[in-house]
């Protein structure tokens, strides 16, 4: 289905400002880490918060490509306040524009993939007790309420789309407007792979203007949504650590607790033996600022949502 727009059709896009996300969509996962098709994805519950995400399994849960599509609608939205525009949970764009946005190619079968990630979006089914613009509730939602995508018939019959109008889930829509925290992101993070994506929306959403951070290594890998063990957990953010720039504007180091608790030596020993995996640490900082970087010791570490000195919109 190509695309063109007529007059008579008024849309929210293009997106003039910059991209941004809601500070709660960053700091937890409710999105797949691959394209295969998943119908649930392991609970996350820390005794805190709780996190239980599903779809029917022709659809399977949206993933974290699917992501884009609302950090997008986010980011129009977002628009629309700062400049004391009207808003409205439904948003009308092209998907000229959000290819534009995000770096994707444009093609035939990127319209496909974006009516793909619509219906994911709409059927998955998100269970949580984490409260968003001062209220709670129990029950489901899902990401979108609705979505129509307007056509009109070529000569030989057949479908031009025009754009896209879309309901945004009251979940996320009412984070936007009565939350206020919003994040603004790096071009750089459409380019990342899923992991990294998860990693920068983290080391984003718990740095804000502070230096740096450090979290469990365990606790870092549920928070990210991945199923891989541990170790291979472990042994992919060493990898990324040893990388220029692995993440835009933030490194990473993974430090043995056992060397944090000693960093007054001035040598830095590694004592003897071998730490616990459970307990190894990671450091995340602003790459600006490598100046006033404390070190791992004196860095906060987070463990719920400690939020930190937010950036203005």
């Amino acid at each position: 289905m190509t695309e063109q727009l007529h007059l008579d059709l008024k849309t929210d896009s293009p997106l003039i400002g910059s991209v941004k996300n809601d500070r709660t969509m960053m700091v937890w996962n409710f999105f797949g880490l691959t394209r295969e098709r998943q119908d649930r994805l392991p609970i996350y519950d820390d005794g805190t918060i709780r996190i239980e995400v599903k779809a029917p399994v022709e659809e399977g849960v949206a993933n974290i490509w699917d992501k884009e599509l609302l950090i997008y609608l986010a980011s129009i939205l977002q628009d629309r306040i700062n400049r004391s525009e009207p808003v409205s949970s439904e948003i009308t764009f092209t998907v000229h524009d959000f290819l534009r946005v995000t770096g994707t190619k444009v093609a035939g079968s990127a319209y496909d993939r974006v009516e793909e990630c619509l219906r994911r979006l709409k059927s998955t089914t998100i269970y949580t007790n984490i409260e968003v613009g001062g209220e709670g509730e129990d029950g489901g939602f899902s990401w979108i309420n609705d979505y129509k995508i307007h056509y009109r018939r070529g000569k030989n019959g057949e479908k031009i789309m025009k754009a896209i109008s879309v309901d945004l889930g009251r979940f996320l829509y009412r984070a936007i407007l009565k939350d206020r925290k919003m994040l603004t992101y790096d071009p750089g993070y459409f380019e990342l792979r899923p992991l990294e994506k998860r990693l920068y929306e983290i080391a984003r959403a718990h740095c804000g203007k502070q230096n740096a951070f450090k979290m469990n290594i365990e606790k870092l890998r549920q928070r990210v949504g991945t199923t891989m063990e541990l170790k291979h957990f472990k042994a992919e953010l060493t990898k990324l650590s040893q990388k220029k720039k692995a993440l835009p504007a933030y490194g990473m180091v993974l430090s043995d607790p056992r060397i944090v608790r000693s960093i007054g030596n001035i040598r830095g020993t590694k004592p003897p033996g071998r730490a616990p995996l459970k307990s190894y640490l990671v450091f995340f900082f602003r790459l600006d600022r490598m100046a006033q970087m404390p070190t791992i010791d004196q860095a906060p570490l987070v463990d719920g949502d400690e939020a930190p000195d937010l950036e203005k919109f």
